[in-house]
């Protein structure tokens, strides 16, 4: 039984060794050889499109895919016939894109953004320092006292959440199913109309799907404080992104910072790059999978057992 594994990044393949399967690395960005065209176990991480549409059609006896990423909309979308096990990364980009979505934060309260542009221009911004108001209602200054909203409350946002609590912000969740998880209080989106307007800091780590497809909308956004400022770190599909546009244009909301977007890279024609107060992260919050060896390597020896594997789609 032949495994594919990506050379797109740096595994610790002997880690993989020891199970009844042989260990093939592969280019993600051409074409599967010939000679591996018989495998039943493909390891995906930042594939090309055309890479998977071939992996498709030539690999008929691949049984099992394991991607690294946390979503697998691009090998659904490569056209596997449904038979094929598919599971994802989940829980392999929890500690770094936690890790950004803070760093996010931190430069929507201190400005840092703001900081640099005047450096740039040589000048001293005595407004974003010396004596500053404590923790003032009508700004996102501080975590301390703030009011965070989690709109997608899975692994990474537990995975966020202690490291917001511990600078004394108030973290409240949004998902599919209200309840309490490990302390904080998760709502169910019928909870929104309720809880945007108390908001100072709206995080979205919302999935790609057409359910969630421009879920924050002009009517959601115009619920929002004058101060507050949207994250986003999920899938750019959620956000209305001309919306968002016309609220950070018209001063309706106090900004944003995007890891992710509709069209990636953004297109020098969206009207997001000098929207003002906004800040733009080039999908930099992920891209590095920890600990995928321990993944693949749990799955693997689940799926040669037989027994249902984690992460399945």
């Amino acid at each position: 039984m032949k495994l594919l594994y990506p050379t797109s990044l740096k595994l610790d393949v002997q880690s993989l060794e020891g199970f009844a399967t042989e260990l093939h690395p592969y280019d993600v960005k051409a074409p599967i050889p010939e000679s591996l065209t018989d495998a039943e176990i493909l390891v995906t991480w930042t594939n090309s499109a055309d890479n998977l549409r071939d992996a498709a059609k030539r690999l008929t006896k691949l049984r099992w895919i394991q991607s690294l990423a946390a979503g697998p909309n691009d090998v659904l979308a490569a056209g596997f016939p449904s038979s094929v096990l598919v599971t994802t990364g989940s829980g392999l980009h929890d500690r770094t894109v936690a890790e950004h979505t803070l760093g996010l934060l931190l430069t929507a309260a201190r400005r840092f953004d703001a900081m640099r542009e005047f450096q740039l221009q040589r000048k001293w911004p005595q407004h974003l320092g010396g004596p500053q108001p404590d923790r003032p209602k009508d700004r996102f200054t501080t975590l301390r006292d703030a009011r965070i909203v989690i709109w997608g409350y899975g692994n990474i946002a537990k995975t966020l959440a202690p490291h917001l609590t511990a600078w004394g912000a108030t973290v409240t969740g949004i998902a599919r199913s209200a309840g309490v998880r490990e302390g904080v209080e998760v709502y169910g989106e019928d909870k929104l109309p309720e809880l945007l307007p108390q908001t100072d800091a709206l995080v979205m780590i919302l999935p790609g799907s057409d359910s969630t497809k421009d879920a924050l909308n002009a009517d959601r956004l115009k619920l929002l404080p004058k101060h507050a400022w949207v994250v986003n770190v999920g899938r750019g599909t959620s956000i209305d992104e001309d919306a968002l546009a016309d609220a950070l244009e018209k001063g309706e909301i106090g900004g944003a910072a995007l890891d992710v977007f509709k069209t990636e890279p953004l297109p020098e024609s969206s009207r997001l790059w000098t929207a003002p107060n906004l800040l733009v992260s080039p999908h930099a919050a992920g891209g590095r999978p920890q600990d995928a060896e321990a993944l693949i390597a749990y799955n693997l020896r689940r799926f040669l057992a037989g027994q249902e594997l984690k992460n399945l789609v």
